[in-house]
């Protein structure tokens, strides 16, 4: 990544579907960002090594305009029998054609990873449990392939750059597949799917010295599948057996598109005041196409006892959902070093077509509509010399919330409301060092009343299950002479794990470093000590079927590397 941009609140009118209560853009690295005037080639490579049998290598090279990266990851896992091995490419090149100028992207990505279970018992995160898994047979495997290519052309438009209109074409093709032993399930059936996708964007930026403006439009084709199939009969309970026969449970293709229009512009009203909006119109249509018998059968076509198999296929059809974002706001900057803002956002999330068409007995169709989103937020952001700080309070109301209701149906009738406040300070007292705190504290709650599947009981007021009110973290970061050290604190405090908040997991707390040493202009050795106090904490708690289930986190890890760059 050559940046990661982080967007608060509803971000649909900028990222479309999907970007409802925030979005993390992380952005490719482009040929561009590496241009060398000097017509060199910049080299370098790093190895990483750590407990577990963990290994990391990167090599990078760039040019004059390519580019070329690579890192593979290999551990034989914490817990037992949780090893993987991740592997991924970058490759990009930027071009020239008459008045045309072309960043073009290439990435890979290949994952075989031996998944755990959860372990089950109260806090059994902390015990003799912490490196078992139960599910030694689980693994995932995933790959991914990603092109792109951004053509920018001037079109002129003003007097000076700043009023210069440019046009933005950038086609894109995207194909991923992934096969998954759904462990958590009995039977444990093997899913196998597989994502292509591909489009065009057409953006144009253009504005002048009060005025700034972009508008576009988009249009994506996709083809998708998915097949679940249980090699084995199910054992457990007469009704367990009965209900989740083996053979195929689903196996469909869903085909559709993605149409979107959109704007985003800033107008200043005065010199310190400055008017925001940005709009967005999408479509998202499927067109489903059931490969196995319609209903809830098994795989011959005779029916499953105690009133039918578990697994409901629907007949073909088509879907489609149409929806609006938009964003408008308001920033004042009364001095140079201090900025206020509000902000009044509309997002929304289409329902997934898993939502649509992975059904269970008895519902022959899921009548779903888009999740959305309303949000306010007002906040500061000062910068005074040594002293940086931004503050955020904001509100949320999500309605159409998609959930799994106590008869095994997809339904969107779900509420939920937010509030909360973030604060981010850095202070650099003196050069060398750095003072860092980010918190926040917020409310998330269901705003209905509902017996959702697995026997859970929402209730209006309740906390969200594994949403945190608390939220922070705090670093030291020191740095001189080519020696750099950063000590880190990172809290998660205690929440609920089941909807009808009647389990908690008790947060924790967890201390790190991170450092590096630059032994010369070309050679650096760095190290990272991750739970230095070594904590025993959950990466992940809930609390389902009568028992509470966690993912242990990792004990103390340090981990040492080196790096060597070219001249």
């Amino acid at each position: 990544a050559s940046a990661v941009e982080v967007v608060r609140g509803p971000a649909s009118a900028l990222f479309g579907g999907n970007a409802l209560h925030g979005a993390i853009n992380v952005v490719t690295p482009s040929a561009y960002d590496r241009l060398n005037d000097a017509g060199g080639t910049e080299l370098s490579c790093s190895l990483e090594v750590g407990p577990y049998d963990d290994a990391q290598a990167r090599a990078s090279a760039s040019g004059q305009r390519l580019r070329l990266d690579a890192i593979t990851t290999s551990t034989s896992g914490y817990r037992d029998d949780t090893g993987f091995g991740q592997h991924k490419l970058l490759a990009a090149a930027a071009t020239e054609a008459g008045q045309w100028r072309a960043s073009s992207t290439f990435s890979a990505t290949s994952l075989n990873q031996e998944t755990g279970g959860y372990v089950l018992g109260f806090e059994a995160y902390d015990g003799p449990l912490r490196r078992s898994n139960p599910n030694p047979e689980a693994y995932r495997d995933a790959w991914s392939v990603r092109a792109a290519s951004a053509w920018h052309r001037s079109l002129g438009g003003g007097t000076d750059a700043a009023q210069a209109n440019e046009l933005t074409i950038t086609p894109y093709l995207r194909r991923s597949g992934m096969a998954f032993l759904q462990h958590f399930l009995p039977g444990q059936p093997l899913e196998r799917n597989d994502q292509t996708s591909g489009g065009v964007q057409l953006r144009l930026d253009g504005g002048s010295l009060a005025w700034r403006w972009t508008g576009g439009a988009l249009l994506e084709r996709f083809s998708a599948s998915l097949s679940e199939r249980q090699a084995s009969p199910t054992t457990g309970s007469a009704f367990l057996v009965e209900t989740r026969p083996a053979g195929t449970h689903y196996d469909y293709r869903v085909a559709g598109y993605t149409a979107a229009l959109f704007y985003d512009a800033a107008l200043a009203a005065s010199d310190t005041v400055d008017l925001l909006g940005s709009l967005r119109v999408e479509r998202n249509s499927y067109d489903y196409d059931n490969g196995h018998l319609v209903g809830n059968t098994r795989d011959d076509g005779t029916s499953c006892g105690f009133g039918g198999c578990l697994y409901t296929r629907p007949a073909d059809r088509e879907d489609a959902f149409t929806n609006f974002a938009g964003r408008l706001g308001l920033e004042v900057t009364p001095r140079p070093d201090l900025a206020l803002y509000a902000v009044a956002g509309y997002g929304f999330r289409p329902p997934q077509t898993t939502e649509l068409y992975r059904l269970q007995r008895g519902q022959a169709v899921a009548d779903l509509d888009s999740e959305t989103l309303r949000s306010v937020e007002a906040g500061l952001r000062r910068h005074t010399g040594r002293f940086r700080t931004a503050l955020a309070v904001y509100a949320e109301a999500t309605e159409n919330l998609i959930f799994r209701d106590a008869s095994g149906y997809n339904v969107s009738d779900g509420k939920t409301e937010s509030s909360g406040v973030e604060i981010e300070a850095h202070w650099r007292p003196v050069d060398a060092h750095r003072l860092g705190l980010a918190a926040t504290y917020a409310r998330h709650r269901y705003a209905f009343t509902r017996a959702a599947g697995r026997g859970e009981q929402i209730v209006d007021g309740n906390d969200v299950d594994t949403a945190p009110r608390w939220l922070g973290s705090a670093q030291w970061l020191w740095r001189r002479n080519g020696v750099a050290s950063e000590l880190e604190a990172v809290h998660v405090g205690s929440h609920a794990i089941d909807a009808a908040n009647t389990a908690h997991y008790g947060g924790h707390t967890l201390l790190n470093w991170r450092g590096s040493w630059d032994l010369s202009p070309r050679l650096r050795v760095f190290g990272r000590a991750i739970n230095l106090a070594d904590t025993a904490y959950a990466d992940r708690a809930d609390y389902a079927f009568g028992n509470y289930r966690y993912f242990p986190g990792m004990p103390r890890q340090l981990y040492l590397g080196v790096r060597l760059r070219s001249p």
